[in-house]
């Protein structure tokens, strides 16, 4: 648990850096529904979640972690020229597909990794390399290729533009890659727009034991249940998903924030990120109204960047203050126990949230408040939407 919160807090290091007002956000330009499983990345020793794809003809299953705080979907492959990690499943060899073909330096899909990764492509013997790090130093570098993605046996794509690493490093724990569901043109969700019209939704399960979904196309969409909240205009130069915070309840109280607090950096929803992060202003008054709430425990030691945690070894039965989040749009959004609060043992129950260091780094909700609700991304009509429980 603290090397996933170590992880975590070098995540959201990244993502304030590349959506940092210095840098300025315009410099940064970095039908039938389906559904695949989504499981837990704890059984992988990562903090976020997983989902099976196939690769290549003939078709690998491949684990790799969905990320919505990411463009560029990338896999292991063989040859590891340098260093790879291990992983759960053996390490894809395009040489073993017959559908797999590297892209040429030339090619005009060569220069779009520049926005999808924030690198400048390279070439090697007229073949299109990529490279792309991440907020922890993890790493891929190889070569960009296209294959055969299959997501179900009635929902296969030809092409598909993907990165074939032969050098990683990092902290994916044993999964093969990453699916990237960002808005740059080469995420999946823009790849696939003509059959899923650039939505899709998951829920995130709340156990490792329990098993979620990721979905693409509408279905959950339609649903009365779901209420949307509009993109924020502050991450619209990015490839981020930007939300508009105006508030935060506990215990049904609403807590005395200015909006002024969350406007001012703006907030992104991202899967990868695990612990949400507040404003120091709003942590601040969130931790003081769950202390309050929770006075009748005892205080423990913290967890890495978790400050507010108790011993409730003694306790058959313990009442945790529901917390919900207001969004523009009048959207309410009640989160599950689970999102609330995270347990390395009994005797160290922790608030599940964290202050940034400053008032202008960006907020972000990340996967742990996102726990059983059903979140759905119109990314064509520019809006998020958030439905009660859908998954265990």
């Amino acid at each position: 648990m603290t090397e996933i919160l170590e992880q975590d807090q070098s995540r959201v290091n990244s993502i304030h850096a590349k959506l940092s007002k210095n840098l300025g956000l315009n410099g940064l330009r970095a039908s039938k529904a389906t559904t695949i499983p989504a499981k837990s990345g704890s059984t992988i020793g990562s903090g976020n979640y997983v989902v099976t794809i196939g690769l290549g003809t003939p078709k690998r299953d491949l684990t790799l972690i969905f990320d919505t705080g990411s463009d560029l979907t990338w896999t292991q492959c063989q040859p590891c020229l340098k260093s790879c990690y291990q992983q759960k499943e053996p390490t894809f060899d395009p040489s073993k597909s017959s559908t797999y073909s590297n892209i040429s330096c030339s090619s005009s899909v060569c220069s779009q990794l520049s926005s999808a990764t924030g690198n400048s492509p390279g070439c090697s013997s007229s073949t299109c390399v990529y490279g792309i790090q991440y907020g922890d130093r993890s790493f891929s570098v190889g070569f960009f290729g296209k294959e055969k993605l299959t997501l179900t046996s009635t929902d296969v794509f030809n092409n598909f533009l993907f990165g074939c690493g032969e050098n990683n490093q990092g902290l994916f724990s044993g999964a093969a890659g990453l699916l990237g569901l960002g808005r740059d043109p080469l995420s999946l969700i823009q790849q696939t727009a003509t059959k899923y019209n650039r939505v899709f939704s998951y829920c995130l399960p709340s156990t490792s034991s329990a098993t979620g979904s990721l979905t693409f196309g509408k279905t959950a969409s339609s649903s009365s249940a779901i209420k949307f909240t509009p993109l924020s205009k502050l991450t619209e130069d990015t490839s981020f998903y930007g939300l508009d915070t105006l508030g935060i309840t506990v215990g049904g109280n609403k807590l005395s924030i200015a909006t002024s607090v969350f406007s001012n950096a703006g907030t992104i929803i991202d899967s990868g990120t695990v612990i949400t992060r507040l404003p120091p202003d709003a942590y601040s008054a969130l931790k003081a109204a769950f202390k309050d709430a929770m006075k009748s425990y005892p205080l423990t030691s913290g967890l890495s960047l978790l400050d507010t945690c108790y011993d409730l070894s003694k306790y058959e039965t313990v009442s945790i203050p529901k917390i919900s989040f207001s969004f523009s749009g009048n959207v309410n959004v009640d989160l599950d126990v689970s999102g609330i609060i995270v347990a390395q043992k009994i005797s160290q129950v922790c608030l599940a949230f964290a202050g940034n260091n400053d008032d202008d780094s960006v907020g972000i909700f990340g996967n742990v408040q996102q726990r059983r609700l059903e979140v759905v991304y119109d990314v064509a009509g520019a809006r998020v939407g958030f439905g009660p429980a859908g998954c265990p």
